[in-house]
């Protein structure tokens, strides 16, 4: 037994046995997992027919009509780096080997010449600064003045004034080393553009990645679905350790009792809510008014996911950055041939994209197979065609300044998780899996 699970055994003799958590998206599955590990008895309700959440994989057979896919596509793009200490743990824990689910590499930031950001392999920080140095493209007052912007950063202790933004955070280094650095690396780890995201989650997420050690800032690319990486053995683990799964169950109503809470009806000690927001705030309204008022001032950005197939594609990388502005919404594009994917699958990410969905999603589409076209063009045999767009409209939470996030604790015995829990991290997989192991600990404790 780990030392997570012996502590939360530990507590568990002292604590109340029968739990319910409710949602099976990871914050779910991992409080879910951490509570049977500990030896709670477990009932999982989930109000879709398939775990996973906002990181779950598709069916095939739902694309539109427009071309069968051999294999499923998923609702979005994640990608976890090397400090994703948890996630690695939980999946280990359900069977998932690291080698089999992703492709490791180290970070790398490059655009589709090949030209970009590269770090070697090793302790984080030194290669890090290597890599500025020998960063093809920039300047070298360019690459020095990011250095001595990471070296403040460091000194400081990763933190900076709550009221900070990222531009502001980065507003004296050069537009070069902004527009090819920091605001993409922003977009993808806040889901927020730098005007507006939060300087102090950005040092944070720079912080773990640069600082715990070797492999910290190592990409981790999904050489699975979504669905195969955690969900799908999370379940299977859990119904083999007699955890009730109910999927398609939407909670209607939970109510407080003497002796802890019942779920429509069903008696239990505690109650982890592990739903969406919006979801939690409606099951919590008459219990926790002030936590469904901070629950519902959240404000959210969306991502567009658009994938495309060009026969024979192979991009240089798994993953290259784009070039984005008002005219081209995409920021990143994956190459899921080389993911485990159908060979010439590539999926096109605008991230942060309200403004673009204003315009509408077919001309987000339109403008993002443009812009792919143009800028692949050595690497396409044939013009892109779209086979299937996604948007997920509340992909994540509005990572911005000053932001009130709502608490772990919602009432006695009933406890949030997700990622916009409140917490260091932004709306990550390892944030909302971190979440949802805290608020098992809590609901045995």
């Amino acid at each position: 037994m780990d030392r997570h699970a012996y502590e939360l055994a530990r507590a568990l003799k002292m604590a109340p046995r029968r739990i319910a958590v409710v949602g099976a998206g990871w914050a779910g599955l991992a409080a879910a997992v951490e509570l049977v590990q500990a030896g709670a008895e477990v009932t999982l309700f989930e109000m879709a027919q398939q775990a996973g959440g906002r990181a779950r994989d598709l069916s095939p057979s739902a694309s539109c009509g427009r071309e069968a896919l051999e294999a499923s596509l998923d609702n979005g793009q994640h990608i976890c780096i090397g400090a994703y200490v948890e996630t690695l743990r939980m999946m280990r824990m359900v069977g998932v080997a690291e080698a089999d689910a992703f492709v490791r590499r180290p970070l790398m930031l490059v655009d589709a010449e090949g030209v970009g950001l590269r770090l070697g392999r090793g302790a984080p920080r030194p290669a890090f600064a290597l890599a500025v140095l020998r960063r093809r493209g920039w300047r070298w007052n360019d690459r020095l003045a990011l250095l001595r912007a990471a070296a403040s950063w460091s000194r400081r202790g990763f933190r900076c004034d709550a009221s900070t933004t990222v531009a502001v955070l980065c507003a004296s280094l050069p537009l070069a080393v902004r527009r090819e650095f920091i605001d993409p690396l922003c977009i993808a780890a806040l889901n927020t553009p730098a005007e507006t995201a939060s300087g102090c989650v950005f040092l944070r997420v720079l912080h773990d990645a640069l600082t715990s050690g070797a492999g910290s800032a190592d990409l981790l690319l999904p050489r699975l679905t979504l669905g195969a990486l955690f969900p799908a053995p999370a379940l299977r683990w859990l119904a083999s350790r007699g955890a009730d799964v109910r999927l398609g169950r939407r909670v209607e109503h939970i109510h407080a009792r003497l002796d802890g809470w019942s779920v429509d009806g069903q008696p239990f000690a505690a109650v982890v809510l592990a739903a969406s927001a919006s979801e939690a705030a409606r099951l919590a309204a008459s219990h926790a008014p002030q936590w469904v008022a901070r629950a519902a001032a959240l404000r959210y950005e969306p991502i567009v996911t658009i994938y495309a197939t060009s026969a024979g594609c192979r991009l240089p990388e798994a993953m290259i950055a784009l070039d984005a502005d008002a005219e081209r919404p995409v920021q990143f594009v994956f190459d899921r041939g080389q993911l485990g994917g159908s060979p010439g699958l590539l999926a096109l990410v605008a991230s942060g994209a309200s403004g673009w969905l204003e315009r509408g999603s077919r001309v987000t589409e339109h403008a993002a197979i443009s812009q792919a076209n143009a800028a692949l063009v050595r690497h396409l045999r044939e013009p892109l065609r779209a086979v299937r767009t996604i948007v997920e409209k509340r992909a994540t939470f509005a990572c911005t300044t000053g932001l009130d996030r709502p608490p772990m604790r919602v009432a006695p015995g009933l406890f949030a998780a997700g990622d916009y829990v409140a917490g260091p991290y932004p709306a990550t997989l390892e944030g909302a899996v971190r979440s949802g192991i805290a608020a098992a600990g809590a609901a045995l404790a």
